[in-house]
């Protein structure tokens, strides 16, 4: 495991946070919309994460699960980002320009299935997760810098 390790780990974090932080002010912004170029209503967006892990490590520590077959975590990265086809919920206003023409539906507008609350948490999440990992970088950055102090001594 190389000295800037943790930093890389915790820099993929980062990353990927801001991704989902983007991801999830668009679902906020797109709360309302009930037209999309796609057609239809918008449809709420979810990252997919996966670890990145090391395929040939050096050495296998007795701390790591046993189940992790492919040795200690090198950070996490972005699998992919799905839209959720679930309905959203129907309102009925037959004079709204969106509004279903036909079917049982007729009348109803299909309003976003994003959850205003839900979305807010997850941004809350997001950010915490966001400053966790600046603060295993800035930890490191101490580290080194004590490191070298006691080196230079």
């Amino acid at each position: 495991m190389g000295m800037f390790t943790s930093i890389n780990i915790a820099s993929t974090g980062m990353a990927v946070e801001r991704l989902r932080s983007d991801v999830i002010s668009n679902n906020i912004a797109n709360a309302s919309t009930t037209r999309t170029q796609e057609g239809g209503a918008f449809k709420k967006s979810t990252v997919i994460l996966r670890p990145v892990t090391d395929q040939n490590p050096q050495y296998k520590s007795p701390f790591v699960p046993s189940d992790l077959d492919n040795g200690p975590g090198k950070g996490v990265k972005v699998l992919e980002i799905v839209k959720d086809t679930t309905q959203g919920r129907l309102v009925y206003d037959p004079n709204h320009p969106d509004a279903i023409k036909s079917g049982p539906n007729a009348g109803y507008v299909e309003y976003p299935n994003v959850n205003i609350v839900n979305e807010m948490v997850d941004l809350i999440s997001c950010s915490r997760a966001y400053e966790a990992n600046a603060t295993v970088i800035d930890g490191a950055k101490d580290m080194f810098s004590s490191a070298l102090g006691i080196g230079r001594s």
